[in-house]
């Protein structure tokens, strides 16, 4: 008798990933194949664990006895209040047990988490916040901190994550404007493929250390109307593909993004979960993108309504909205079954075609043989333990912290000399809180400014301190209410606060925002955007207060995005923007002001005078910003802009080639010196702007950066490229070229007009 096992050919690891697919697509009942298009989040105590977080398989035979099996698990972390790393790992590989062995074809499920500035889960390291790394003007140390991301949540059992976000952020008042990487497109491009590469890696998987990476959120979220989460956004298709779309593509095409979510947001009447241009002639045709596509979570309910937040009204129910989505092209619906389920009705009543279901499931099972989860879907939890008390991580998250740090003004009182001061107030609302931002874990190390700087301080030096005034009582970014603080409280602590600033000789101040008072705006009863971009609360008041003692004021600005600080600007003799710097907040703050470190980081988008100033971003037309009565329209703090302990000059100008023909490339150099007495970064950046063109052009647009670090009197030459792609713009006929005639290119320190130098290039047809 033969006893020779057959294996199917969608299990012969030795076969071609598409021929795997192929061959199991061609098994699955169409319940199968809707059952891959449906993900379990909130359900997941009512279907797969027990209070405590750990599989519970009574409640899966109950819920998924029938066979069919799941396409996704989401945040298996926050199971049963949030799970070690070890019980994440026992957890996930219990609930990919069950639908291996128990699903009729044995399909896996990916496992998705958040992991927007390091995996948001208990124990999960946790490094700036995506606004935070864009100062660091450093892509490859951003690929680094993404790679450490992915190794920790894959040891976890993870296998998707729902990051990075490439939005623009133009309208600052926007609560999610600290999950971007700024304004600038070119920027967020570099930054975007970065994260795309630290991530998923060489896309191979092969080492179970690297995560898909899913770009969010397609398309042009980042400038809803009135600064309000989800509202519409009023682009011109121009705007939409030369502003908001151009960091996808880079995403995609360059960093090779297997997974992209759709925005809330509509544009020009189409809510992009319904867009079919959006999502099929541009994603999956222009750009050749064969991954898949995930909806935002609850957004293909609000093609129809989402009761009391809002609906598109699209759809006269959640059958029509699933319709609508799954035309459009969006592959799985996230986080619960609500609308997709109706898709096995759907294609039997001949509503939905059975040959678009395959369209839609095909990419999501190419991904799981690509993950390698047919042949090897579980993790060892004590390495998923060991990974995330990597040292290296800790390390990591330091380094970026450290050149995250943006010194925005220096009037001589940093570093701050602790032979000439004996006694220092820390004094501030942010002072002794930990400062994480949004989408954040509970990492194992987490420090505080007024912590770091008492460890820090050497003998013999004081270090009094005192909150001043809360900017809301108690609270996280998860808890929907905001409780301001009491303003006639406040009011008492400030006096209080100010005769302790009294004592001291120098005043380090600890204000901003918090996880409250700028965040994502998900619900009617939790709100996140503001229609003011000043210090909220009584936080001008405390200023004013320690201002008039006398003392010398440093400022540490933690914010999640720009705030409109004209009071502060003119009374503090420091200022240093941190954003959210992660878990080694304290420590890098310290060795800032103490000097130990130099700060490098530059602005990654603009800080107008005040919200009436909104839109102020750099790369603005030549007809705008042109001045209002009584009031300057130039910005407080410019897009590229940072100081230093040291000095720097540019210098000898050149372009390689002073005319190029279209298509062709040249170089520009520059000489740049550290002329001061300290080591320290700075920032080169590229500046283009077509002189004549057949349709308006920005006053300047980024075009190349490098961050180098000189010793003192040390002289590099640094060399950028000009490419097609740094000139080229959609013309008066919509065509993506370069047209012939003269550029401007400026080189230097920031983007305002007086820290840039300039040259002509010629370009002829």
């Amino acid at each position: 008798m033969n006893t020779t096992k057959t294996t199917l050919p969608y299990k012969d690891s030795s076969l071609p990933v598409d021929e795997r697919v192929e061959d199991l697509l061609a098994r699955m009942t169409i319940e199968e194949k809707v059952a891959q298009m449906l993900c379990v989040w909130q359900q997941k105590p009512a279907t797969l664990v027990d209070e405590r977080g750990r599989f519970d398989e009574a409640k899966a035979r109950a819920r998924f006895g029938h066979g069919h099996g799941l396409g996704q698990v989401g945040r298996p972390s926050d199971a049963g209040g949030g799970l070690t790393a070890r019980a994440m790992a026992e957890t996930t590989n219990a609930i990919q047990r069950f639908f291996v062995d128990e699903s009729r074809l044995g399909i896996p499920v990916i496992f998705h988490e958040e992991c927007l500035h390091g995996h948001a889960a208990r124990e999960g390291s946790s490094f700036p916040q995506p606004i935070g790394l864009a100062s660091t003007f450093d892509p490859a140390l951003v690929e680094r901190v993404y790679t450490a991301v992915a190794a920790e949540a894959r040891a976890r059992g993870a296998h998707q994550a729902l990051a990075p976000d490439l939005d623009v952020a133009r309208d600052p008042r926007w609560g999610r404007t600290e999950e971007t990487f700024g304004e600038d497109p070119y920027l967020i491009g570099c930054m975007g493929v970065a994260a795309v590469r630290g991530f998923q890696g060489d896309g191979r998987f092969a080492d179970k250390k690297r995560v898909i990476a899913t770009v969010k959120h397609f398309a042009a979220h980042g400038e809803p109307e009135a600064g309000t989460n989800c509202a519409p956004v009023n682009v011109s298709m121009r705007v939409l593909r030369e502003v908001c779309l151009p960091a996808f593509k880079r995403a995609i095409v360059e960093g090779g993004a297997l997974s992209v979510m759709p925005s809330y947001n509509e544009i020009d009447g189409v809510p992009s979960h319904a867009n079919r241009w959006l999502l099929g002639e541009v994603l999956r045709g222009e750009w050749r993108f064969r991954g898949f596509v995930v909806s935002d979570y609850f957004a293909i309910r609000e093609l129809n309504e989402r009761p009391e937040l809002y609906g598109h009204h699209l759809a006269h129910d959640t059958r029509e909205a699933a319709a609508l989505a799954v035309r459009a092209g969006v592959d799985i619906e996230l986080p619960d079954p609500d609308c997709y389920p109706s898709l096995v009705e759907l294609v039997r009543e001949g509503v939905v075609p059975e040959s678009l279901i395959d369209e839609r499931v095909r990419p999501m099972l190419r991904a799981k043989f690509q993950l390698g989860l047919f042949d090897d879907p579980y993790v060892d939890p004590a390495e998923a333990e060991r990974i995330v008390r990597d040292p290296a991580h800790r390390e990591l998250a330091l380094e970026a912290a450290r050149k995250t740090i943006t010194l925005l003004k220096n009037d001589g009182v940093l570093p701050i000399d602790t032979s000439a001061i004996r006694t220092i107030a820390v004094i501030g609302p942010n002072a002794d809180r930990v400062m994480l931002g949004g989408y954040s874990g509970v990492p194992l190390h987490a420090g505080t400014a007024l912590q770091a700087i008492r460890d820090r301080v050497p003998p013999g030096v004081e270090v009094l301190y005192h909150e001043g005034c809360k900017i809301t009582i108690g609270g996280s970014w998860n808890q929907d209410e905001v409780t301001p603080g009491d303003p006639e409280e406040n009011r008492r602590s400030i006096r209080e606060a100010a005769r302790v600033a009294a004592r001291a000789d120098l005043v380090v101040l600890a204000i901003g925002d918090n996880e409250q008072t700028s965040r994502e705006a998900w619900a009617l009863n939790h709100m996140g955007d503001r229609a003011s971009l000043d210090l909220f609360g009584q936080q001008d008041e405390l200023v004013d207060a320690i201002a008039e003692t006398g003392k010398p004021i440093v400022a540490l600005l933690f914010s999640g995005r720009p705030a409109s600080i004209r009071n502060l600007a003119a009374k503090a003799g420091a200022i240093l923007e941190l954003w959210y710097l992660g878990q080694e907040s304290g420590r890098a703050i310290a060795e800032a002001l103490f000097g130990d470190i130099n700060p490098g980081g530059k602005l990654p988008i603009t800080i107008p005078r005040s919200v009436g100033h909104v839109p102020a971003f750099y790369n603005h037309k030549p007809s705008a910003r042109r001045g209002y009565l009584f009031e300057s329209s130039a910005p407080l703090f410019a897009f590229g802009y940072g100081l230093s302990y040291t000095t720097f000059a540019f210098s000898n100008l050149r372009l390689e080639r002073e005319t190029i023909r279209v298509g062709e490339s040249t170089r520009v150099f520059v000489d740049v010196s550290n002329t001061g007495s300290r080591r320290g970064d700075e920032v080169v950046q590229l500046y283009v702007r077509d002189l004549v063109s057949s349709v308006t052009r920005p006053v300047k647009e980024l075009k190349g950066f490098r961050r180098v670090t000189l010793d003192p009197g040390q002289t590099i030459t640094v060399e950028l490229e000009v490419t097609p792609d740094a000139l080229a713009f959609y013309d008066i006929e919509m065509m993506y070229r370069v047209e012939p005639g003269d550029f401007r290119l400026m080189v230097g320190s920031s983007s305002r007009d007086e820290d840039l130098q300039a040259l002509t290039l010629h370009v002829v047809a």
